[in-house]
């Protein structure tokens, strides 16, 4: 038996340097509906943001971790490179978060019949695909 969801969509954590940046980018460039704070058991605070039916975890802990992930996109390491959201403005969005500064690391782009992608990097260089079907 595999697994028995009760949810139809995810949780993702996603820990970061500066969470003030990260909120611009999730919550004011990206339009993601913030639902407000938590004040973990270390001190830190957790952001929760949904993405569609997906919470969003923002958290910078304190102290840093020690490690950083490999920055660079799916070519550059294992492990978890980027995550896709479906959308129905990707040139908008992709030049929304141009012009604010945000780097585009793949410019939208047809990648077969009927899908188009852009990525774009997060303040902590993390890669958010976005995906848009004709």
């Amino acid at each position: 038996m595999g697994v028995a969801l009760s949810k139809d969509s995810i949780d993702l954590g996603i820990i970061v340097e500066d969470e003030e940046r990260a909120l611009h980018f999730y919550r004011d460039t990206l339009g993601f509906d913030y639902q407000g704070a938590m004040t973990m058991g270390d001190g830190s605070v957790m952001h929760r943001l949904m993405c569609g039916t997906s919470l969003i975890k923002v958290r910078q802990l304190k102290p840093a971790p020690a490690a950083k992930s490999a920055p660079g996109g799916i070519g550059v390491a294992t492990g978890y490179r980027y995550w896709t959201i479906s959308v129905s403005n990707l040139d908008a969005l992709t030049k929304q978060c141009a012009d604010a500064g945000y780097k585009v690391t793949v410019e939208p782009r047809e990648i077969r019949p009927g899908v188009r992608i852009a990525m774009v990097e997060d303040p902590d260089g993390n890669w958010v695909e976005f995906l848009e079907n004709a």
